[in-house]
């Protein structure tokens, strides 16, 4: 499956031409339904997206990579103790080195340590660097501002911390997909307004960059998918932002934004989807980004659907994908 890179200084779009949504994503998204959303009744219906999202998401690999060490550790929320998995590649090298501070997706109310536990290792592999993976609090139990509080003092603690942690605190990534990647946005733009340690780099995948609105966007050929809907994106939005007023909040949407947190943010590679609602969104922040004179990288993957990264199990493509995600990182933190 081809992938298309373009960087620019001024603007970034993409010139790739359409493709046909790939066969073994097809076939498998064809096995999964959303449950009915329209009643709202958020135990029963988040419950059972919680048990297909961990069903579709677990992946177990023969040739999974190999890691020098996984431990579990405890990291600081912004309302007790987070769980937390350090994962340390072979390539890793001496201790402290580069690292990257990975937050997973899941629409603020799925996923967790198990879910990205696949994609998490092949970044580490591609990135020959260690990754710290935060499990922060999810809705509809914990609304906004929540996961972006445990994101923030989840940051805040790594870096104070990470001699311990083997982490160089000058050489860390900040990186997450979709809602994951929307706290990492966050956490570049928070510090610039802060004036606090800032990440080195950005991995940003298919990010959710903006909770406004998702109806005007072409959803013909996932209306009904399981990884992002129109109803799916409203439900994962109306259950962690519960003040209708918070949805053009910077925090949860940093597409919005002014200048003063554009501004010398740290260099940025983006992984899109040709199949994803959010791929113009991620392009609109990308672009935005590159206005400002920040250096950013985009990486198109033309027949892939939003989540992508989370089924290892179907296809060489989404491995390398992941793999060489990384290696840009790495590349970026002087670890490859």
């Amino acid at each position: 499956m081809a992938s298309g890179l373009c960087l620019h200084k001024t603007g970034i779009r993409s010139h790739l031409a359409a493709m046909a949504l790939d066969d073994s994503f097809r076939q498998f998204l064809d096995r999964f339904q959303i449950p009915d959303l329209t009643q709202l009744d958020w135990k029963h219906s988040t419950d059972k997206l919680r048990q297909q999202f961990y069903v579709a998401s677990r992946a177990i690999e023969r040739d999974a990579p190999e890691m020098a060490d996984i431990s579990l550790l405890k990291v600081a929320g912004a309302d007790g103790p987070l769980r937390a998995r350090l994962y340390t590649p072979l390539g890793a090298g001496i201790p402290p080195g580069p690292g990257i501070v990975f937050f997973h997706g899941g629409g603020f109310m799925l996923g967790d340590l198990d879910s990205h536990d696949m994609v998490c290792k092949r970044l580490a592999e591609g990135a020959r660097c260690r990754v710290i993976a935060v499990d922060y609090r999810l809705a509809p139990e914990h609304a906004f501002p929540a996961a972006h509080e445990d994101a923030l003092a989840a940051w805040t603690w790594i870096v104070a911390n990470a001699a311990k942690l083997g982490l160089d605190p000058e050489r860390l990534a900040v990186s997450g997909d979709s809602a994951g990647g929307n706290l990492s946005a966050y956490l570049a733009q928070e510090m610039n307004r802060t004036g606090g340690p800032r990440p080195a780099f950005q991995l940003l995948l298919y990010p959710l960059v903006q909770f406004v609105d998702i109806r005007a966007k072409k959803m013909s050929f996932q209306e009904g998918g399981f990884f992002i809907s129109a109803n799916l994106f409203e439900y994962f939005r109306d259950s962690y932002i519960t003040d209708e007023s918070q949805r053009m909040d910077v925090r949860v949407s940093p597409l919005f934004a002014g200048p003063d947190a554009f501004k010398g943010l740290p260099p940025a590679h983006f992984v899109l989807c040709g199949w994803d609602p959010l791929k113009d969104e991620g392009l609109a922040y990308a672009d935005k980004m590159a206005s400002f004179g920040v250096r950013v990288t985009v990486r198109e993957h033309p027949g892939m659907v939003h989540g992508f990264m989370n089924m290892t199990a179907l296809s060489d493509t989404v491995r390398l994908a992941i793999r060489d995600a990384g290696h840009v990182v790495g590349k970026a933190l002087g670890a490859v």
